[in-house]
């Protein structure tokens, strides 16, 4: 079983953004040294959910941090970049980490952001497979040009090429996919990448978009033993303490803040209502699902979901406290307490 860290770079209430990002920067660095498997960074734009905007700037900075530990996107928002923008910077720090890098992408939501960056509605609603494919082959091939409704420019060639890099590393760059719908777990299939799944999905949920996956990713002449292996990642929160209801606590006690302030600042580009959880319930909601308890509860629930689900490498976010030094015990706890008992 292989535990990362899910960094969101959270800003919670009383926080300023440079606290936020310190702390998300000290726990990738607690992370690492707890022997946790990954670090994976969350993009988002104007609001405190998430102070990163540029999830592979941080991962660079990481890379540069790190020795050892695997850093990953999770995930650059595809429809606000240019797919070969995003696919040189993830083939430089492909190359340069000798293989240390993975990329997960995702399509977003409808949000200013689209406004923002001048992507468009369409863009999110109707352009992620073309984006997805551009990238797609800037991280397969030589030389690149396309010629669709978005994209089209002369073939050029791609520098630095991702098979390039030193050290033993595969020919390119991990990519993940998150999805949260049958027809973003089919796209992936499609293409034989591997699904990101949300922290807001049950075992069952994500079981059946495993079921799903694995269905059409043979349909499309995926070979047996690749569906197989496909790596998949379970996101999800992790919370330890000497009982059960005292990490409970620590949730319901700094997360609801966080989510009210938070996800209650998205704005849709186009005035499209948009309903919010109840911050408390959804606190509560994530206790019940997720590793939070004791160590023994948080190891019996990790391996319930790799049984249930057939996924054994999971994402989990650690700084739900929002507390620097609370977070970076959590990560030591989960290092030391949960690692020999899940390896």
């Amino acid at each position: 079983m292989r535990v990362g860290s899910f960094v969101l770079a959270g800003q919670y209430p009383g926080q300023g953004q440079g606290e936020a990002l310190h702390r998300a920067v000290r726990s990738a660095e607690a992370a690492e040294a707890a022997g946790l498997d990954a670090v994976w960074l969350a993009e988002h734009h104007f609001v405190p959910y998430g102070t990163c905007p540029s999830a592979v700037t941080l991962a660079a900075l990481l890379l540069g941090r790190t020795r050892r530990i695997g850093v990953g996107t999770a995930v650059s928002v595809l429809p606000t970049a240019h797919p070969v923008a995003l696919g040189e910077q993830a083939a430089l720090l492909h190359v340069v980490s000798e293989g240390r890098f993975s990329l997960g992408v995702g399509r977003g939501g409808p949000w200013v952001d689209l406004e923002v960056f001048g992507a468009g509605l369409a863009a999110f609603e109707s352009g992620f497979p073309e984006s997805l494919d551009l990238l797609l082959r800037w991280l397969r091939e030589e030389r690149v040009g396309a010629s669709g409704p978005r994209y089209a420019f002369r073939e050029v060639a791609v520098v630095p090429r991702p098979a390039e890099a030193l050290g033993g590393a595969p020919a390119g760059p991990e990519m993940v996919l998150a999805c949260t719908s049958p027809a973003s777990v089919r796209l992936a299939a499609a293409r034989g990448l591997p699904m990101l799944l949300g922290m807001h999905a049950g075992d069952e949920e994500k079981a059946g978009m495993v079921a799903l996956w694995r269905r059409e990713a043979l349909a499309a002449g995926r070979a047996p033993e690749e569906v197989a292996g496909a790596a998949h990642v379970s996101a999800g929160v992790l919370q330890i303490a000497d009982g059960d209801e005292d990490a409970a606590q620590v949730l319901t006690k700094a997360m609801p803040g966080w989510f009210r302030a938070g996800l209650g600042a998205h704005v849709t580009v186009d005035g499209r209502r948009r309903s919010m959880r109840d911050p408390v319930a959804y606190t509560e909601f994530l206790c019940s699902l997720h590793p939070v308890g004791r160590a023994e509860t948080c190891v019996r629930r990790l391996a319930a979901t790799a049984e249930r689900t057939g996924i054994s490498r999971f994402a989990l976010v650690m700084e739900g406290s929002g507390d620097l030094a609370a977070t970076e015990e959590n990560i030591r706890r989960a290092g030391a307490e949960l690692l020999p008992r899940l390896l």
